[in-house]
């Protein structure tokens, strides 16, 4: 009994001193900035515009949680492909551009609760046939490196191994070139991506009625940042509760399709 008691009062020790040492939400107060990583290349969650700043939805729900936070937000693009690398070297303090929370990042990381619905998708040109999944059959498909449309395909067993081939790029829009140039055939990513390019290329491209599997979005840390996890929760709540998130989401999309609070 005496050795139970005293092994359970260890690892209450433990769990208190882990506590005390996540001093990450100091950390970014007491240098006066948030870094947050991103793919530059990703609308409209985070881009360049033709001015080559950084915006997006994202980045305005991170502009006005860094605001809360008393901190000045830096957005710093990375190598998708090696988002976890720059995150646990330190070199960002989160991930936060429709990054998809999986079961797998959760193993390895800290995550906000879901700010946002999204799916991956398949993406065709208009009048190539392909109406689909099974019509893409022995055909040659696109995806992002490391994105989670990577993981959505290996997912979709029957349907990977019906293609003849899986082309990666750097990131959505070089694929989306590529599938305008006929390298391939279909480009496999996310839903909001997807209908923002259309609506803001012209472009003759569609998306099939089947996806490949639903997703949520949330922002994500180094595994035992919780101090600054937890405040960037707080300070979504927060922009649910007056108002501000509803105002933000229906600027970049038409509605407030934000699941915060709801």
């Amino acid at each position: 009994m005496k050795k139970t008691l005293l092994a359970a009062l260890c690892l209450a020790a433990l769990h208190t001193t882990a506590l005390a040492a996540d001093t990450s939400l100091q950390s970014v107060k007491g240098k006066g900035k948030l870094v947050l990583g991103l793919d530059d290349s990703f609308p409209p969650m985070g881009f360049r515009n033709e001015d080559n700043q950084i915006v997006g939805y994202d980045i305005d729900l991170a502009k006005d949680v860094a605001r809360r936070l008393g901190v000045q937000l830096v957005p710093q693009p990375i190598d998708w492909n090696a988002k976890e690398q720059e995150l646990n070297t330190g070199k960002i303090d989160c991930i936060w551009n429709g990054f998809t929370i999986t079961e797998e990042r959760q193993k390895a990381m800290a995550f906000t609760k879901p700010y946002l619905r999204n799916a991956q998708v398949v993406v065709v040109k208009k009048g190539s046939g392909y109406t689909t999944l099974a019509s893409l059959k022995g055909k040659k498909v696109g995806l992002q490196a490391g994105s989670s449309a990577a993981g959505a395909l290996e997912g979709a067993t029957a349907f990977r191994a019906s293609l003849k081939q899986v082309v990666e790029f750097k990131d959505n829009l070089t694929a989306l070139m590529d599938l305008d140039a006929r390298g391939v055939d279909a480009v496999v990513m996310d839903l909001i991506l997807a209908n923002d390019n259309i609506k803001r290329s012209g472009k003759p491209y569609e998306v099939l009625k089947e996806t490949l599997a639903p997703e949520v979005f949330g922002v994500g840390f180094r595994k035992n940042d919780l101090a600054l996890r937890d405040a960037v929760q707080g300070a979504l709540q927060a922009m649910a509760a007056d108002g501000t998130l509803a105002k933000l989401t229906t600027k970049w999309f038409g509605s407030d399709i934000s699941v915060v609070g709801k």
